[in-house]
């Protein structure tokens, strides 16, 4: 074992006598107070009693602190995750994609050779499939275009892009915004003599972005729609986008149903799919984050593939963007190479045999599991670690707004109560999943709903003598309604009612101590936590655990008297 993995003990603290728990509320930011704010108009006295007064301050959880290119890319999950895992701040897959494209690199890569080869000698289509959005949390058009331009250029003669509309990254009905860039792009793709289409789509929740296995029929339905070239017809994108909301009105782009675009010429669209993805073409998953890429990838890839009837599974060269899982190597080719985290919170406490827990519920399992560990699936240590998945419902969010807060804090009593863990790491995916669904009234229920199992959690801890970490990696509840440049909200110019955000924000986010044990024995250092970003929750934990972070860790926020 190598002893740049094992943890030494602190020299100034021990540790308290129970286990670290560090819950992680996901979405909850610290926004403005406004009506806006589902978090702050929600009853929450358990969190009220944690912040004031107390060790307690605000941590940065967008831009650069995380790892993206500019301090106006909000936060995400997946570096949230990834700074909270490693306690280092790592350039991420935005970053990189961006780099690889402006660099040219990605173009000299023999995966991308290998693609146009494939095109080029078969003469036939490059199949690009993603999210369709500037929200640059999974995906950028900005990438499909660079990638689009850049197939032609190399002499590939067909082109087709299969859109999966955002409405949660960017607004919830902002679809139609980026059809007509995207329809424009192709436009002058096809003046140039280039077959450039739009060939199928649908909203990201409905259609192949699922992730940690939650819903398998999301993906089926993509690969009917995408591969197959099965599903409702239309003769655009656009139409198929006004015919759908005119038939479900309110419905918001991320839930827009699976679509195929059909022969133009041929009445009403209804002629044969233009582009079903066939022998002898290649694939590009233009999404550079991993979590909602798997699924696809592995549907290509998998020789052995039982969660769906593929019906038939074309003879193509399929890539990704990146590699969204080191290791299992998901997918078998990628077109640029993900961060490399190494030396993660989880590695050391396991290599240094410190019995820890992960849990959440699925919705996000995988993000104090596989992101924490630095995108990696599995665990380090069977004999230390322990993972528990809470299976989540298989409804609206907002439908079910407190979600699986009270079976997640079940079985994390339960497991405290065993006496095996010194450290607990928990994700509350409330204020995120429903945040997103732009649903004002039900972000207050689960924001409430949480607050309340915290209360739980805090006469655990107590009563064993433990610690409460209680953060966030972004916000989002904080924030439902969209603003203006000047910051005010903005409302329906009809109605008055305020525009629904569904979101991440940009909002710091609450890092709370629960310690009744402390004393005066430590305090937050203001000047460490004085523009502080998520990162410095890692090396904080460690030190409350009695251990020395190591040096490249973002510094720690405690100051032990």
């Amino acid at each position: 074992m190598s002893s740049d993995l094992v943890l030494t003990k602190h020299a100034r603290w021990s540790g308290a006598r129970g286990p670290l728990v560090l819950a992680i509320l996901d979405g909850v930011g610290i926004g403005a107070g406004d009506e806006a704010d589902a978090v702050k108009l929600a009853r929450t006295p358990t969190l009220d009693r944690l912040w004031a007064p107390g060790v307690r301050t605000q941590l940065r959880a967008h831009g650069t602190a995380v790892g993206l290119p500019s301090d106006d890319d909000m936060g995400n999950s997946e570096v949230g995750h990834n700074a909270l895992g490693a306690g280092v701040v790592h350039v991420q897959g935005a970053a990189l994609v961006g780099r690889a494209i402006a660099s040219g690199a990605l173009f000299e890569g023999a995966t991308w050779r290998e693609l146009i080869e494939r095109c080029r000698r078969h003469r036939s289509g490059l199949h690009f499939i993603g999210l369709l959005s500037d929200g640059n949390v999974h995906s950028h058009v900005d990438h499909l275009e660079a990638l689009l331009a850049g197939a032609v250029r190399a002499g590939v003669e067909r082109v087709y892009a299969h859109v999966l509309l955002d409405g949660r990254d960017v607004p919830p009905h902002s679809a139609l915004t980026y059809l007509e860039r995207l329809e424009a792009f192709l436009a002058g793709l096809r003046s140039g003599g280039v077959e450039a289409r739009i060939a199928s789509g649908g909203g990201r929740m409905q259609v192949t972005m699922d992730r940690y296995e939650a819903d398998w029929r999301i993906v089926e339905r993509g690969w009917q729609a995408h591969v197959l070239g099965l599903g409702r017809r239309f003769p655009s994108a656009r139409v198929a986008v006004e015919t759908l909301r005119a038939e479900s009105p309110g419905i918001i782009d991320q839930d827009l149903p699976p679509f195929v675009i059909g022969d133009p010429d041929a009445d009403a669209g209804a002629g044969a799919p233009v582009a079903p993805i066939r022998d002898g073409d290649a694939v590009v998953l233009f999404n550079f984050r991993g979590d909602r890429a798997i699924e696809l990838s592995r549907a290509f890839d998998d020789d052995e593939f039982d969660k769906f009837d593929r019906v038939r599974r074309p003879d193509v060269i399929y890539a990704g963007m990146m590699e969204y899982d080191g290791d299992l190597h998901i997918p078998r080719r990628y077109l640029v190479s993900p961060p490399q985290i190494e030396r993660t919170m989880g590695e050391m406490l396991a290599r240094t045999g410190v019995p820890q827990l992960a849990i959440s519920e699925t919705q996000k399992y995988g993000h104090v599991t596989y992101f924490w560990n630095g995108n990696k699936s599995g665990m380090f240590d069977d004999a230390t670690e322990t993972y528990v998945e809470i299976p989540s419902d298989r409804v609206p969010f907002e439908q079910r707004p407190w979600m699986k807060a009270a079976e997640i804090t079940d079985r994390l009593i339960a497991e405290l109560r065993g006496g095996r863990h010194r450290l607990a790491r928990v994700n509350y995916a409330n204020g995120d999943m429903v945040g997103h669904t732009g649903n004002f009234d039900a972000a207050v229920v689960a924001v409430e709903a949480v607050d309340l199992q915290l209360a739980r959690l805090v006469r655990v801890v107590d009563e064993l003598g433990g610690v409460l970490v209680v953060t966030a990696d972004h916000g989002n509840a904080d924030e439902m309604y969209q603003r203006k440049k000047d910051g005010s909200i903005e409302r329906d110019r009809h109605s008055g009612v305020p525009v629904a955000k569904t979101s991440h924000t940009l909002n710091p986010v609450p890092l709370t101590i629960h310690d009744p044990a402390r004393g005066d024995r430590y305090e937050i250092d203001p000047a460490r936590a004085d523009g502080a970003g998520i990162a410095s929750v890692t090396a904080t934990c460690l030190e409350l655990l009695g251990f020395q972070a190591p040096a490249e860790f973002a510094q720690s926020l405690v100051r032990f008297r």
